[in-house]
């Protein structure tokens, strides 16, 4: 996908408020990065910014590029914020209210009296039932009725409807049902989004993947027409690459997967910084992470272990289950612009609320009042006095004015209130970062604490403080990890077959039948995405379940000998305990297809020493001191320096706090001990 006529490879990730871009020439290693502010407005005009600030940083032609990689959160905002495609579902007759009937349970965090049920994305007015009936079997019970497509697509032309989802019961055994009714409506429907859910996720579960299809289906017009914005935009730029999209199971797909599955793509951004900090880890050696990944906005945290970044199709994208395979991870409203208030009863709250990339923090000088974390590391001295190379000067006395408006409610002085505003935005990620760690069986201190985005670096000490972790590795390019991550991406897709039954009656033949099936459309994406042999592929897996119970474990197939007993160890290692004489139950084959994507090495830094380039006052709680301040690109190799120190690069900052020792790894991460 590269030549040597175009070696360039650039990665573009669009976050709240910087849009972060890396240039890497894949024959020497060499790369560039850049940040500029996001465009909310149209994200693609930041994308394209972006792309022709680092080519011209690197002093490279546009028609150089060989590849471009994007992490979107298009569908994502789409989805959370209600501004989804107005759709239709049809599904199998009696089946209309299955996206109003949902789950007999209440979100595990909501309070049971205050929780009211959300909206569906499809009403029920907007359902349309279909005769015709597959059984749990695979076999026909009724033909469809063919015959009332017509009347149903002139119904769903009245109501305007821009997207179409078909859903029919069982059609994950057979999909011939669906498959016929998408033929007939893209005929009677021409230019309507139409997405069946055997094409999104063929598995288990009515409720689950008929929410699934809609959603694809809601954001397929958008995605689409972002996708085509993005693919003008480069060609008009004079690159002629082709653009491959981060999906949420942490690898890349080209332009047209996308279109089909937008769905795919709900953790996109964040799955591309866990991906660069599980390759930032393996240079430095070590394969136990935790990343946190610390923006304008939110926080998003993952664990790795033995280098391998846990998936789940358990998924959530708002009030919504999307149970499609993605990284397993907590994302919370706690990030550099979380806006800092003090509630009417007195309390001081930090986010979810952020102040965005527009007006963005008050020290940003564009208008906001509102003291955020930003506001608070900057009065506290934790901030050099511009950002971005320089490029954005802070304004402390804006950053001191917003934090005296919660001060004085509070009866505190500003610096307790800027240290208050710090603990509380501390401990929101510390509690997420226990779900993803000591819930999930996983000791913290047993990890490596990864932070990362423009915030991150600032964070890290503090995190590690609170969960006795003592090593944090913070990555080269901490503010543009998730662009450095789509650069260390492969092409990856999954498919799957729910083929439910007791593991004491499986037949090895019929699983091996049903693998080669899967097998056969892994081979079909190969071909598609134009991958050579030599750089393809498969792991199978299947996923397996006590008798009745609600969700399944994914556990790696080689055959049937040994199954249950290792299915029966990774029960006792997740939860505690297993069931011995409980039967098990075989529910859904998967296959994960992995295309090699090849890059190049990032150069390591020379070995060198530190020396500050200045310093400044910061505030600690033992009093006012001074804290020397280093240029990281003037880092080299075994570099070592002991707190308080700040180190300024232009994606981000690093606080070294008192008591800590930061010393540059031969890999070029800088390893922080305390």
């Amino acid at each position: 996908m590269s030549s040597a006529e175009r070696p360039l490879l650039v990665a573009v990730d669009i976050g709240g408020t910087f849009s972060d871009v890396t240039l890497q020439d894949v024959a020497t290693g060499e790369s560039w990065t850049t940040k500029t502010p996001s465009t909310p407005h149209d994200p693609s005009e930041g994308f394209l910014t972006g792309v022709l600030m680092a080519l011209a940083e690197a002093g490279r032609d546009p028609a150089q590029v060989g590849r471009v990689l994007h992490g979107t959160t298009v569908a994502t905002n789409m989805i959370l914020e209600g501004r989804t495609a107005r759709t239709a579902l049809i599904t199998t007759q009696g089946f209309r209210h299955v996206l109003e009937i949902g789950r007999a349970d209440l979100p595990r965090r909501d309070n049971l009296w205050a929780w009211v049920k959300p909206r569906r994305p499809v009403p029920p007015e907007h359902v349309f039932e279909v005769a015709g009936r597959i059984g749990a079997d695979g076999q026909e019970i009724t033909p469809l009725d063919e015959a009332a497509l017509p009347g149903v697509a002139e119904a769903i032309r009245a109501m305007a409807a821009e997207a179409l989802a078909i859903c029919f019961l069982h059609s994950f055994s057979n999909a011939a049902h669906e498959a016929r009714a998408a033929t007939l409506l893209r005929g009677l429907l021409p230019g309507l989004a139409i997405t069946a859910s055997h094409e999104v996720l063929p598995v288990v579960r009515e409720y689950e993947r008929s929410m699934a299809t809609v959603l694809n289906a809601a954001v397929m017009p958008a995605v689409s027409t972002y996708i085509a914005r993005l693919e003008a935009r480069l060609a008009e730029a004079g690159v002629s690459a082709p653009l491959l999209l981060m999906k949420s199971n942490g690898g890349v797909a080209g332009a047209a997967a996308i279109r089909r599955a937008p769905a795919q793509t709900a953790l996109s951004g964040p799955a591309a910084g866990v991906v660069g900090a599980r390759a930032d880890g393996a240079a430095a050696g070590f394969d136990n992470l935790i990343t946190v990944d610390i923006g304008g906005t939110s926080a998003d945290i993952c664990v790795i272990t033995g280098g391998r970044i846990g998936l789940t199709q358990s998924g959530r994208v708002g009030p919504w289950p999307l149970p499609l395979p993605m990284l397993d991870m907590v994302t919370i409203g706690a990030g550099g612009g979380s806006i800092a208030r003090v509630s009417p009863g007195g309390a001081l709250t930090v986010g979810p609320k952020s102040a965005g990339a527009a007006p963005g923090p008050a020290c940003y000088g564009k208008g906001s009042e509102e003291p955020t974390v930003t506001d608070a590391h900057l009065y506290l001295g934790h901030l050099p006095a511009s950002l971005l190379g320089g490029r954005m000067a802070l304004d402390a006395a804006r950053a001191e004015a917003a934090l005296a408006r919660i001060a004085g409610p509070l009866g505190l002085s500003v610096e307790a209130a800027a240290r208050g505003v710090l603990a509380i935005a501390d401990n929101n990620m510390v509690g997420a970062i226990r779900v993803v760690s000591v819930e999930r069986g996983h000791d913290p201190r047993d990890f490596a604490l990864v932070p990362f985005g423009g915030a991150g670096p600032l964070h890290g000490a503090a995190l590690a403080t609170l969960l006795g972790i003592r090593t944090v590795l913070v990555p080269r390019a901490p503010g543009v990890l998730c662009a450095q991550g789509l650069v260390a991406a492969d092409l990856r897709a999954e498919f799957s077959r729910s083929v439910t039954m007791p593991l004491a009656a499986a037949a090895a033949a019929k699983l091996e039948a049903g693998f080669a099936a899967l097998e056969a459309d892994a081979a079909t994406w190969f071909a598609d995405e134009a991958v050579p042999p030599a750089d393809r592929n498969s792991a199978l897996s299947v996923l397996m379940r006590y008798a009745e119970q609600g969700f399944e474990l994914p556990i790696p197939w080689s055959g049937l000998s040994g199954l249950g007993e290792a299915f029966a160890e990774a029960h006792l290692a997740l939860y505690g305990f297993d069931l011995p004489g409980i039967g098990i139950e075989i529910v859904t084959l998967r296959i994960t297809a992995t295309g090699r994507l090849h890059g190049a090495a990032a150069a390591r830094p020379a070995p060198g020493t530190a020396r500050p380039i200045g310093d400044q006052r910061i505030r600690l709680p033992e009093g006012q001191a001074r804290a020397a301040i280093y240029d990281r690109s003037g880092m080299g190799a075994g570099a070592c320096i002991s707190g308080p120190a700040i180190i300024t690069q232009l994606d981000a900052t690093t606080l070294v706090p008192p008591g800590w020792t930061a010393e540059v790894e031969p890999s070029g991460a800088i390893i922080m001990r305390g």
